[in-house]
């Protein structure tokens, strides 16, 4: 049987990478970040699950009779940080995936 030593080989580093992984990716869910606009007067708080867990509105940047500037902050702010996680995501687990040739997107 030759060969077979290989193949073991190869199932073992495949197991240990898989588990690489899903501790990678256990980490990046725990961890948190944040992102502003207007001058900090907006933040918002995201985690790695790419939920949002915390807006911060500075009362100065609340004007009633324009809703629309409060609104585009928010979501800049909020577009902001999910561009974050996203990267950090794919930057973590790209390191897994180098080489192997995956569909895009996958990470």
């Amino acid at each position: 049987m030759r060969g077979g030593g290989n193949m073991n080989k190869m199932m073992k580093q495949m197991q240990k990478m898989q588990k690489d992984m899903m501790k990678a990716q256990e980490e990046l869910q725990e961890m948190t970040f944040e992102a502003t606009a207007g001058g900090g007067m907006i933040k918002v708080v995201a985690n790695g699950k790419k939920e949002i867990i915390d807006i911060e509105i500075d009362e100065e940047v609340v004007d009633p009779d324009d809703i629309e500037m409060l609104q585009d902050l928010i979501l800049a702010a909020t577009n902001e940080v999910l561009k974050e996680v996203e990267e950090k995501t794919n930057d973590t687990m790209g390191k897994f995936t180098k080489g192997l040739n995956l569909p895009g997107g996958m990470f």
